[in-house]
């Protein structure tokens, strides 16, 4: 069986953990990235062709060149607010880019597709948890764009041999067990990577962003899910289709909500650390509460997390941020 696959955006935060998971199991890696996020330094395995989904002569010999069994779709922007204020640029990269990727799997005959999209398709659900029938309703550019692409996957696939996995995922934190590689973007805006650099003292305060939800606390609600988690959903979803089974949907949470404040109390009690807390307005296009229905994935996919502990996220997040403060520390103390 032809083990090569192309992943794009593999040199992130998700897709270079996807892509250990794929080379330890005995895959053929070709990295398709620009890098805008992402870093070479992320890549454990594969082979990393520095390139733009915008591209599309590039992309299409980089497809006609290698006889790729399936296509892993990770390349994308996705901080909520910067959408809000930028949306054309999340159509262009978002959306325009999966259109371009299809059109070049199309010309290449490439028929197996697992797309990286989100729980910000479902916007701001009427019951919790979310299943993969609640109705979606995305309250932000970023959510619509992801829509929009899965919209194109199912529409090419209805008219094509085409056969897909998208997975929503939740709120994904963590790093690597063995804290080799984690998150790297300096702009991230998650919460327990934000309230791990708050303990680490690289910012001066964490701002809490709405105290005013309707949630028990007031703060917002989300579902973590650990990287390791989701990037061994992505191993069990391509072999789910290399058994000849049929397109699906799948939502990649636990189905277990933390408050804000919640989190960052655990974080303060992990680290063993204080650090200011100020409380903020709500950013535009955040939801109040979203949690994962997860049950189709774990029957369908047979997924089985092995992370799925506050905990355990918050813990690998911490020790993946303390590993790069000591080794931006030495590179200092070799340079002075």
């Amino acid at each position: 069986m032809n083990k090569k696959v192309l992943v794009t955006g593999g040199a992130g935060y998700i897709g270079s953990h996807v892509v250990r998971q794929l080379g330890e199991a005995g895959y053929d890696v070709i990295i398709y990235d620009n890098c805008s996020t992402g870093s070479a330094e992320s890549l454990l395995f594969g082979e990393l062709i520095i390139g733009d989904l915008a591209d599309t002569k590039l992309l299409y010999q980089v497809l006609s060149q290698h006889k790729f069994s399936a296509v892993l779709h990770f390349a994308a922007s996705l901080i909520v607010p910067e959408s809000v204020a930028r949306p054309l640029d999340y159509y262009s990269n978002n959306t325009r880019n999966t259109l371009n990727l299809l059109e070049c799997c199309s010309l290449t005959g490439i028929n197996k597709i697992i797309f990286s999209s989100t729980a910000a398709v479902y916007g701001e659900p009427e019951q919790i948890p979310v299943t993969e029938l609640t109705p979606t309703q995305p309250i932000n550019p970023y959510g619509r764009s992801k829509l929009m692409s899965e919209w194109l996957i199912q529409d090419y696939a209805a008219v094509s041999n085409l056969n897909y996995v998208i997975l929503r995922y939740f709120n994904v934190a963590g790093a690597e067990p063995r804290i080799r590689i984690g998150q790297i973007s300096p702009n991230a805006t998650h919460l327990i990577k934000v309230a791990c650099d708050a303990a680490l003292k690289r910012r001066s305060e964490l701002l809490i962003f709405g105290t005013d939800f309707s949630t028990p606390d007031g703060t917002a609600i989300r579902d973590y899910i650990h990287v390791e988690d989701l990037a061994s959903a992505h191993l069990d979803a391509l072999r789910y289709l290399e058994k000849g089974n049929q397109s699906e949907i799948f939502n990649c949470g636990y189905g277990a909500g933390y408050s804000v404040r919640e989190v960052v109390e655990r974080v303060k009690a992990i680290s063993e650390t204080d650090f200011p807390v100020i409380e903020a307005k709500r950013r535009p296009g955040d939801p109040a509460c979203v949690m994962a229905e997860s049950d189709k994935i774990r029957q369908v996919l047979n997924w089985q997390p092995k992370y799925n502990q506050l905990d355990t996220i918050i813990a690998t997040t911490l020790a993946w941020e303390m590993r790069k403060k000591a080794k931006q520390n030495h590179l200092v103390s070799r340079i002075f």
